[in-house]
């Protein structure tokens, strides 16, 4: 069944968590010493500056899973000129792409710490319950996006810092799977999904449940920080 409450909330949680990512990047860039993004209208806050269409129709698809869902996906990638980063064009182009993940950790982290404040009543009243719910939501966002983020496929933040770290003629390589990426990130998240329904055995293997797993991991970082009051949220996470 399709919790469609909850889809809602990860998606909005989504939303707000992308754009903070984004503008992790576009501020690093302009410490670094690249306007680049600042002239592109980046070094912002409004959500709408950057959505990806694609990588939002994934949130939107795994959000409605049935007996879950999951906020993941991708915002507009952030353009930089390497040239003008301080450290140098491979070390600076990586500080920026690390900077979306490790900002979307903290705030997950700091989401989850934030649970640890609503008591017991708020987590059993009927209708402020949904306040801590959101809550862990948004924080089960972030770190979803962190992990996500650093898988090496373009337009992800682990394509740019593979590229970074890669010797000159093998990232010019490299650099000709960008094309694809968009593809190959939703064939891993719709077709091998359902091409393991029809393969037995093999169709539990985590590579058809990626979303799923995910999830999981960001729902478990979460519990390390937000302790027993996990344990009561999570109770009702997707059972309301």
């Amino acid at each position: 069944m399709i919790n469609v409450l909850l889809a809602l909330m990860f998606i909005a949680s989504f939303l707000v968590a992308i754009a903070l990512h984004e503008f992790a990047h576009a501020m690093v860039a302009s410490w670094l010493g690249d306007h680049t993004p600042e002239s592109d209208g980046r070094r912002t806050l409004n959500i709408r500056d950057h959505i990806d269409p694609v990588g939002l129709l994934l949130c939107v698809i795994l959000a409605f899973q049935p007996g879950g869902g999951a906020a993941l996906g991708w915002g507009r990638p952030v353009k930089t000129d390497p040239w003008k980063l301080r450290g140098g064009p491979n070390f600076g182009t990586m500080v920026v792409a690390l900077a979306g993940p490790i900002f979307s950790l903290i705030v997950g982290l700091l989401a989850g710490l934030l649970l640890r404040v609503f008591s017991v009543d708020i987590i059993n009243n009927v209708y402020l319950y949904r306040i801590p719910q959101f809550v862990l939501a948004f924080a089960i966002a972030n770190i979803g996006i962190a992990i996500l983020n650093i898988v090496p496929i373009y337009p992800l933040d682990g394509y740019q810092i593979l590229y970074a770290l890669l010797p000159s003629r093998q990232a010019m390589s490299f650099a000709k799977s960008a094309p694809y990426g968009p593809f190959i990130i939703l064939a891993i998240f719709f077709l091998l999904p359902f091409l393991g329904q029809f393969i037995g055995p093999l169709g539990t293997l985590f590579i058809f449940h990626l979303a799923s797993y995910i999830t999981q991991v960001a729902g478990y970082v979460v519990s390390l920080v937000a302790g027993p009051t996990f344990d009561l949220i999570g109770q009702l996470f997707y059972l309301r």
